[in-house]
C-alpha cells in the first residue's frame, strides 16, 4: 500500500503518532511519506493519515486524493485512539530526521483534572505506566519526555531509575507536579542527566506550597536557570496583577517563567504583550520591569 501523512499542526515538533503509523507500515512491507498533493492526482494513496494535536490550529482544507482518509488526535477529538499494535511499536524518527532524540510517554493521566486541561478527561484521572523506556529509547544521546504527571504515578522511582540507567539527556517537556517532590524523588532526578526540567505555577490558591518547594528545589539542585523553566497559565482565572507576580517571583528564585495564554484569541493585548516579553529570554534577562519593554 501507498500510505501518505500530514502533520497539521507543522513539523516543529515531531508528531509521535505519525512516527508509529509509520513505522507500522514500514514494517509491513508498505511504502510510507508525507502525503504529497501532486503525486497523489496521478495515483491516489491507499491511506491518507492526519493527525492535529491543538485545537487551536487551522485543519488542512486542500483536496487529498486517497481511497481512505483517517483523521486523529486531541485536535480532532479526545476520543480517538490508535489500535494496541500501532500504539506500541517503535516509532519510526527518520519521518523527521531526529535520530538522536527519542520521543515518547512512561505514563499517561493525570489526577488533577485541570479545568483547563484535557488530560483527565482523555486519559483518565490517575497516572499509570503505560510503557517502559525501551518501547521508544535504544541509545540516543537525548529523551524528550512527554509524561502530563509523571510524579503522580506511585512507582516513580522505578522509571526514574530508568531515565538515570540510560544516561541520557533528559527534557521533562511538560510540567513536572511540584507539588508531588519530595526529597526522595529530588535525590533521584539529580542523578538524572538533565536538559531541562519544567514545574508549573498555574493557580493562586497553590502559590504558598509551589513557592516552598520551587525555593526548596533551587537550593537542593544547584541547577543553572538555564535549565530551569517554569509554566505560567496566563488568561484562565487569573488577573494581570498576579501574573506579573509570578514572573517576577520567578526570576528573583532562579527560574525561567514561560508565559503559556489559555484561548489566545480572545486573550487581552497587555496578556500577549506580556507573552513576548517573558518568552524571549534575552529580553526577559535585559529589562528589570514589563513597563520597561515596547514591543
Amino acid at each position: 500500500m501507498r500510505i501518505g501523512l500530514i502533520d497539521v499542526d507543522g513539523h516543529n515538533f515531531p508528531n509521535l503518532p505519525l512516527m508509529k503509523i509509520s513505522a507500522y507500515h514500514k514494517s509491513q512491507g508498505d511504502f510510507v511519506e508525507f502525503y504529497e498533493p501532486l503525486i497523489g492526482v496521478c495515483e491516489p494513496y491507499d491511506k491518507v493519515f492526519i493527525s492535529k494535536v491543538f485545537t487551536f490550529t487551522r485543519d488542512y482544507n486542500a483536496p487529498i486524493y486517497s481511497n481512505e482518509v483517517i483523521k486523529g488526535g486531541t485536535g480532532y477529538d479526545l476520543k480517538n485512539k490508535l489500535p494496541s499494535e500501532i500504539e506500541t511499536v517503535y516509532p519510526d524518527y527518520s519521518l523527521y530526521d531526529v535520530g538522536s532524540t527519542a520521543y515518547g510517554f512512561l505514563t499517561r493521566g493525570c489526577p488533577r483534572a485541570c479545568e483547563f486541561c484535557v488530560v483527565a478527561e482523555k486519559e483518565g484521572a490517575c497516572s499509570i505506566k503505560i510503557a517502559d523506556l525501551s518501547r521508544f529509547w535504544r541509545g540516543q544521546r537525548e529523551i524528550k519526555l512527554l509524561d502530563p504527571n509523571l510524579l503522580a504515578y506511585p512507582d516513580r522511582t522505578d522509571l526514574l531509575y530508568q531515565l538515570i540507567d540510560s544516561k541520557a539527556y533528559v527534557d521533562f517537556t511538560q510540567g513536572l507536579d511540584i507539588r508531588l517532590l519530595n526529597e526522595e524523588v529530588a535525590e533521584l532526578l539529580m542523578q538524572i542527566k538533565i536538559k531541562s526540567i519544567h514545574f508549573a505555577w498555574d493557580f493562586e490558591k497553590d502559590s504558598e506550597i509551589i513557592k516552598q518547594k520551587l525555593k526548596w528545589f533551587k537550593n537542593f539542585s544547584k541547577l543553572d536557570y538555564t535549565k530551569l523553566n517554569v509554566y505560567v497559565l496566563t488568561n484562565f482565572n487569573t488577573d494581570f496583577g498576579f501574573d506579573l507576580e509570578r514572573v517576577y517571583t520567578l526570576r528573583d528564585m532562579g527560574y525561567n517563567p514561560y508565559i503559556m495564554i489559555y484561548d489566545k484569541k480572545t486573550a487581552p493585548k497587555q496578556c500577549k504583550r506580556l507573552q513576548r516579553y517573558v518568552n524571549n529570554r534575552r529580553i526577559f534577562r535585559s529589562l528589570k520591569s514589563f513597563e520597561e519593554y515596547t514591543g
